[in-house]
């Protein structure tokens, strides 16, 4: 859906952009993944630069990325609303993740058999993986990505 006008081809690369976010942050999930297809990881070449570039901004990049996005995209208005709302939906995946980064050390802490830690770590990448690709198609065909409950978050954050 693609509303308050069209969209420029400009405006749907830098809408892309910031999806790289929960990506990056996204990959250490995917490792089991990665163990059992290596394959996978020859994918994910054309992010060694950018993660070369973010790994050398150090530990807290995800948070500065985060601020850096927050203040001087989502809120500044004179960036078209399309931009605007994929980068706040990219911030919340990323919340999102951060929470599971949290949550699953504690969870997974019980759990004795590898076969269930791999699977959560798995169904979080792939789910992360999915989202960020629908989202990224979308915002280079100039619509509006849809993710249940995350779109509805952001449209109250961006107006």
């Amino acid at each position: 859906m693609t509303w308050r006008g069209t969209t420029t081809v400009r405006e749907r690369i830098f809408a892309s952009l910031p999806y790289l976010l929960p990506l990056i942050e996204g990959l250490a999930f995917g490792r089991f993944l990665f163990q059992q297809f290596p394959v996978f990881q020859y994918i994910l070449l054309p992010l060694a630069p950018v993660l070369l570039i973010y790994r050398a901004l150090g530990q807290f990049a995800g948070i500065i990325i985060f601020f850096a996005l927050y203040f001087a995209v989502v809120r500044n208005e004179r960036i078209a609303h399309f931009i605007r709302f994929n980068t706040m939906q990219a911030i919340l995946i990323d919340i999102v993740l951060v929470l599971c980064s949290l949550i699953v050390p504690i969870l997974v802490q019980g759990i004795q058999i590898t076969f269930i830690i791999e699977t959560i770590f798995n169904v979080i990448f792939l789910g992360v993986l999915a989202a960020v690709i629908y989202s990224v198609v979308q915002s280079l065909l100039g619509r509006y990505a849809e993710i249940p409950t995350i779109s509805d978050a952001v449209h109250m954050q961006v107006r």
